[in-house]
């Protein structure tokens, strides 16, 4: 049986260098104590269940698997959101969707739609910044509407609700606010999904035909009908098609059709007003 320590230095030898954190973090998830406690205890010896339960979850993370799906959660906003590859990992350039909502719509009372809302993390987001907001999030998918489901009752909120359906579809209401969404938006055939972390999650989430755009056509149509006169629909796309998407809201007759970059710089969110 291994130490702590001796587990540690075993697993970052078969991740490489870099992988030296991801062991940390998985060794404190199996045995449910914080990185501090690794420290702090590197003399402490493993279970055999424990040992093996650890060193399974290595193989799989130095054959690619990653990292937010082995520890079943990703930190997001300000929380952390339970995962699976049932639905897509939150990432950090993301959160300029959840602050242009926050800053464009400036009711005390919005009622609010998040499009494909997966974990449900832009949605949470909205709904623990803004308790008054009434917010509504889709999904085709009935596993990610589950792991949505479980994160709303894991942070408590009452104002957020999730229906079942494609995009805009199962929208009853027709005066929303705001109207925000992550949609597919890789193309079918792009080199990216054989690499990282796309490898393992759901491809229905990320590609989309028409050059990567004919989710944003679909949902951006819809839209139209949902959205109050001067309601916003915020899009979520790939850096090198922000002017694609200008395009096609402005092509849809929208207003005040921006563009905007996420903190390292890239286009990645266009705005557009009905």
């Amino acid at each position: 049986m291994s130490t702590v320590q001796t587990a540690l230095l075993l697993a970052a030898a078969e991740l490489k260098i870099e992988g030296s954190l991801d062991a940390q973090l998985l060794l404190a998830h199996v045995l449910g104590k914080s990185r501090t406690w690794l420290y702090t205890w590197p003399e402490k010896i493993l279970s055999v269940e424990q040992e093996l339960q650890f060193f399974e979850l290595i193989t799989l993370r130095v054959t690619g698997h990653p990292i937010a799906y082995l520890l079943g959660n990703r930190e997001f906003w300000n929380f952390e959101l339970e995962v699976n590859p049932a639905v897509l990992i939150p990432r950090h350039e993301t959160e300029i969707l959840v602050e242009l909502a926050l800053e464009l719509a400036t009711n005390t009372h919005a009622n609010v739609a998040d499009l494909g809302t997966g974990s449900g993390a832009i949605a949470l987001a909205l709904a623990f910044e803004r308790p008054n907001w009434e917010i509504v999030a889709t999904d085709l998918y009935p596993a990610a509407l589950d792991v949505a489901r479980s994160n709303i009752i894991k942070l408590g909120l009452t104002n957020l609700r999730l229906v079942q359906g494609s995009w805009c579809e199962p929208l009853v209401a027709t005066d929303f606010d705001v109207i925000v969404s992550n949609p597919p938006y890789i193309e079918p055939n792009d080199p990216h999904l054989l690499q990282g972390d796309l490898r393992f999650e759901p491809h229905t989430a990320l590609v989309s035909a028409g050059k990567g755009l004919d989710d944003i056509r679909q949902i951006s149509h819809q839209a139209l009908t949902r959205l109050r006169p001067a309601g916003y629909l915020l899009l979520e796309h790939g850096w090198l098609q922000g002017e694609a998407v200008r395009s096609i809201l402005e092509g849809l007759g929208y207003t005040k059709v921006t563009t905007y970059q996420d903190h390292i710089g890239k286009d990645r969110v266009t705005v557009g007003r009905r």
